[in-house]
């Protein structure tokens, strides 16, 4: 297992996304935009700004977006790293509730129950409905009650349809736009407000789960790199290494 990190799955919602698994080696400190929580079963997580520093145990923690962290959970069973958009209904209260200042402790009894129900439906091998709606009881309770955000407006859901089927190309502003019939500058103003991100990063994103999606079912890197829309093998890193702060290279997925 050279190389690896981690062995385990891969799941996606609206939000965000999970990495769920054993981990067969730290992670050395990195920073990323998404807002991190990490949990584990059968034994502690650690955490540290940076790679010199001591390290501190956590039950579960929340890494502010930006925030630099080194990860030992080698010493867990499993471990679930959910990493959630800050531009997300989730991810704003995420960030008012645990501000930049640091890696924070969620040890507050907020996930004593959402945490091992959601290790337990992935470890009892349920589908991919059952882990995600363990997912969003995690948010739930560690956002305190907060829903998550549901896009309603019709011609936006058209425009993320008209995405999702064109990922394998460019896609430009006013073309989604066009086919959501509004001018560009009424459908930029409109898809924040209903997505909670602007529509570049919208599509890295979703270029990126699509990578790992199609990687959980069996497709090369290099393949799902390309179907996905990434011009190669290393804009895929480079993007992954971003917006998650590992490589693809060092996970290995079980199906």
């Amino acid at each position: 297992m050279a190389g690896v990190v981690g062995v385990g799955q891969f799941f996606s919602w609206d939000a965000g996304c999970m990495f769920i698994g054993r981990h067969a080696s730290r992670i050395p400190a990195h920073a990323h935009h998404a807002i991190q929580i990490v949990f584990g079963v059968g034994g502690s997580v650690r955490l540290r700004p940076d790679d010199e520093g001591p390290w501190t145990e956590y039950a579960a923690a929340v890494v502010p977006s930006g925030q630099p962290h080194a990860l030992d959970a080698t010493g867990t069973a499993c471990a679930a790293i959910l990493l959630v958009e800050p531009e997300t209904r989730e991810g704003r209260t995420l960030a008012e509730l645990y501000p930049r200042g640091g890696i924070a402790s969620a040890d507050d009894g907020s996930l004593s129950e959402a945490g091992p129900a959601l290790l337990s439906a992935w470890l009892d091998g349920r589908d991919r409905l059952a882990v995600v709606g363990a997912v969003r009881q995690v948010l739930r309770a560690i956002t305190r009650g907060v829903e998550p955000a549901v896009i309603s407006d019709a011609r936006i859901l058209r425009a993320v349809s008209y995405v999702a089927a064109h990922l394998d190309g460019p896609i430009a502003l006013r073309e989604v736009a066009a086919d959501a019939c509004l001018s560009p500058s009424r459908f930029r103003h409109l898809f924040v407000e209903q997505t909670g991100m602007a529509l570049r990063p919208y599509i890295l994103w979703r270029r990126l789960l699509l990578v790992w999606e199609r990687v959980m079912a069996g497709e090369s890197l290099a393949a799902a790199a390309h179907s996905a829309g990434f011009a190669d093998s290393a804009h895929l890193a480079r993007t992954s290494r971003r917006m998650l702060g590992v490589a693809p290279s060092s996970l290995q997925f079980t199906r």
